[in-house]
């Protein structure tokens, strides 16, 4: 795992069949089905792997699945 920009954790998360980013209240989110995943907004840096494990965290994602979307 790296830091990833906002766009390719975009890109892995629609891989994985999430839709979005949806807009809502202060950050857009990723859905699946019920399951709801807030991501960062647009602040131009990258986003740290600590940041990833817990968003993977929440989206009921393992590493493994993540590193072949």
């Amino acid at each position: 795992m790296r830091p990833i920009s906002r766009r390719e954790l975009i890109r892995k998360f629609r891989a994985l069949g999430f839709e979005g980013p949806i807009s809502g209240g202060r950050h857009g989110f990723m859905q699946r089905g019920k399951l709801k995943v807030h991501i960062p907004g647009e602040h131009g840096a990258d986003i740290s792997i600590a940041l990833q494990r817990e968003i993977l965290r929440q989206a009921e994602i393992t590493a493994e699945e993540w590193e072949q979307a």
